[in-house]
């Protein structure tokens, strides 16, 4: 079983940066794309940011886009999100995710293996 590990969560104030790891201690996804979603309480899971597999192409959503970051260090098996500029509609449970393919899709169900996801809370 695959698993991905989140970390670097936490509360911040609006105006804020966090930055969020991701990372498959017991498989390497270097050759997937991999996406960050985010999950807010009574809504449905939203993409966030996706990298592929080679770190050579990037997407974000609009809502993010120019405040966060996606990159990965393919050696050590990471995927970050650096996080500037928080807002309190930023707030939500993260969660990394590895695609099925080379890219990283903003659909949810082209990924097969999802970490437990990292809570922020961004304060106003």
């Amino acid at each position: 079983q695959v698993q991905l590990i989140e970390s670097g969560g936490g509360l911040v104030q609006t105006g804020g940066s966090l930055r969020l790891s991701c990372v498959a201690p017991r498989r390497t996804f270097s050759n997937n794309g991999v996406g960050w979603f985010r999950q807010a309480p009574g809504k449905e899971r939203e993409f966030v940011a996706g990298i592929s597999w080679n770190g050579g192409s990037t997407s974000y959503s609009d809502s993010v886009r120019g405040r966060f970051t996606i990159s990965r260090d393919r050696t050590s098996n990471t995927v970050a999100l650096q996080m500037n500029n928080l807002r309190p509609e930023d707030t939500a449970i993260y969660y990394c995710a590895s695609a099925r393919s080379t890219y990283a899709p903003t659909n949810p169900s082209q990924y097969n293996y999802w970490g437990q996801g990292t809570q922020v809370t961004v304060s106003s």
